[in-house]
């Protein structure tokens, strides 16, 4: 399966909106903003319901691509800023930041941005305005490729991501 292949999803589900939001300190606070702004980004913590890996745009592809097709599969995913956003079970992003660095495989994997406890990112917004084509102002709001549709969804742990990004990193792109 190539997640590529599908257009952004347009909204995010109740269920997975209840997910993001229990990542905030004042889950009820966020439901409210996304009740009143749903079109808006929202900024999240990292570390209690997810942590994320953010990658550039053409690794990341390459490494989801790889995630669906000899994996299991992934969790959410989102595009922020050109940036492909991998949400990962709690703990992985420290855990796959000593990997990478302990491993002689570093060297193949670009430099990965791995967003932990301590940390926020910016969420793209859970709908999307019929405005909201490439083209739209605002565009560089973010996008759902894998909307979180669940209140307990998938997250892979740092050894997934870890061959994922190992096999992206060495297989040459014109096998793809």
């Amino acid at each position: 399966m190539d997640i590529w292949t599908y257009q952004s999803v347009e909204y995010v589900t109740v269920a997975g909106e209840a997910w993001l939001a229990s990542a905030s300190e004042y889950p009820r606070s966020m439901r409210a903003l996304w009740e009143s702004r749903p079109w808006a980004p929202s900024v999240l913590p990292c570390g209690r319901a997810f942590d994320v890996i953010s990658m550039p745009a053409l690794f990341g592809r390459r490494v989801l691509d790889e995630l669906w097709a000899s994996g299991p599969g992934c969790g959410p995913v989102a595009v922020v800023r050109g940036r492909t956003l991998l949400f990962v079970q709690p703990g992985a992003a420290p855990r796959l930041r000593r990997l990478l660095a302990w491993e002689e495989w570093a060297r193949d994997v670009p430099p990965l941005l791995c967003h932990g406890k301590g940390d926020t990112v910016t969420v793209p917004p859970v709908q999307r305005t019929a405005g909201d084509g490439p083209d739209a102002p605002g565009h560089g709001r973010g996008r759902w490729i894998v909307a979180p549709e669940s209140r307990d969804p998938w997250l892979p742990g740092a050894s997934v991501v870890l061959w994922a990004c190992v096999r992206a990193a060495r297989e040459p792109v014109e096998a793809r």
